[in-house]
Parts: structure tokens; sequence; C-alpha cells
């Protein structure tokens, strides 16, 4: 196995880059979309090369697979792969908001074997490894116990009319951190309906599953990592005991979206 401390070195000394290109710490930052409302920054790239630098150096067996990197599908054929966010919530990220991490999983045979997020901004920084559990600067998890689905509390920053009876929390942009804040029990329910990739997710799943979550897709099937097409149709991470309420509530609309 890896150098645990190691790797935790490389995913902090990533956050640290980020930071220092933060326009929420004063500094000038340039960016621009890659598509219409799909941001992307020079602190992006120079976080992805480090880390392609750095991770490649400390596991050279293992593949990779980023946002910011071209696709080599020969990764599919490696046992081990690097699935990698340099900055999740970029769009938080550029606007100066708190809302963003580095995200960093270590996949083995299509399931993540351990979960990084540096979240400099709001001072926090999750790991998780596969039978081990999950911290948040070094304080075990335990991910949301809710029993009743409504009044479930939903990182969000609007509720369809058909979910009015969930409460709404605080929504950093980061998908991984939304996650995350089912692990450490500041929400109960986190839900997407569109196709997401990998890297979005795989640390984040791991820290919240560690934690004692369910995850799945949208529809409650497993999640699988290093497939063909890197994504999957929404991921739903809740209390066990709200997830088959969570699928019920979202079937109609999962099968019409997808």
């Amino acid at each position: 196995m890896i150098d645990r401390d190691h790797l935790q070195a490389i995913v902090r000394e990533a956050g640290r880059i980020a930071h220092s290109r933060w326009p929420g710490a004063g500094h000038d930052l340039h960016s621009w979309d890659k598509t219409p409302g799909n941001p992307v920054s020079e602190a992006d790239l120079e976080v992805d090369r480090f880390l392609k630098r750095e991770l490649g150096r400390l596991l050279p067996s293992a593949a990779w697979l980023s946002e910011e990197t071209a696709d080599d599908k020969a990764r599919t054929q490696s046992g081990l792969i690097w699935l990698v966010d340099p900055i999740d919530g970029t769009r938080d990220f550029v606007r100066g908001r708190p809302g963003w991490a580095v995200s960093v999983a270590l996949v083995s045979s299509g399931r993540p074997l351990i979960g990084m997020l540096s979240a400099p901004a709001r001072g926090e920084e999750w790991i998780a490894v596969a039978g081990q559990g999950a911290t948040r600067n070094g304080e075990t998890l335990r991910a949301s116990t809710r029993t009743e689905f409504a009044g479930a509390r939903v990182p969000t920053v609007g509720l369809p009319k058909e979910d009015t009876d969930l409460v709404m929390v605080e929504q950093p942009n980061s998908i991984a951190l939304r996650i995350a804040m089912v692990a450490a029990d500041e929400a109960d329910l986190v839900a997407t309906l569109r196709w997401g990739f990998e890297w979005d997710i795989a640390a984040a799943t791991l820290i919240a599953r560690e934690a004692g979550a369910e995850v799945t897709d949208a529809f409650g099937h497993p999640l699988a990592y290093n497939k063909h097409d890197p994504r999957d149709f929404g991921v739903l991470v809740c209390s066990p005991a709200i997830h088959a309420a969570a699928v019920e509530r979202l079937a109609e609309r999962a099968k019409a979206l997808r």
C-alpha cells in the first residue's frame, strides 16, 4: 500500500497551490469558460499538472483520469487509477467563495481505496480509507442516521414544489463537499439527476460510505469507477434509512431525464 502520509502531504500541497491563486484570498486569477457556464482557471491546470506529476511518482503503476486531462482509454486496462478533480467547485473558486475542494481518489478494480478532499478555504481536510472509516481534520465522521424522509436536510439553493417537505441547508458549489456534508451529519440527502463524471465523486463517496451513508446512482444502483465512459446518471448519498424513499421520490424524474 502507498504511504498515506506522503499522499496526504501531496493533496495538502495541491490545496495550498490552489489557495495561493484563489481570489477570495486577494489573488488575481485568469479564468475562462471551457463551454458556456463551465469555467476553468489557470489554477485548475496548475494543480492538475502538480498532482499528475507527484501522484505518478508516488505510484507509477496507477493510471490517471482527471477533469483537466485528455482521457486515455488505456486506463481501463489498469487495476489501479487516480481519479482527480484539481478544483471541484470551480464556479465558487473563481468567484472568491469557499465552496471548492481538491479531490483525489485511488481506485482499485472499480472501487475507491482512498479518498481525500482538501478544502483550505474552509480549513478542512477529509480522508477515508476503505474499511478504516473517514475523518475530517482528524475527527472521526458519523454520517446522518435520519429515519424520516420528510424534513431531510438537503444542500441546495432551491427546491421544486414536489420536494418542499425537505429542508434547505448551505450549498457549496463543489458536489464533493455536498456529499461530504452527509458524511459529517450536516446534511441528510444529496441527489443529482444529470450525467456526472467519476472524478467529481470518487473521493467524496468513499468518505460518505466509510462514515456510514448509503451511496448509489440516482436509480439506487451501485457506482463503479474506471469505466470506458467515466460517467453515471446521478448520484444519491443519504442516510441509509431514507434511501429507499429517496429512490422512490426520484424515480419518475430520473427516468424522464436520463
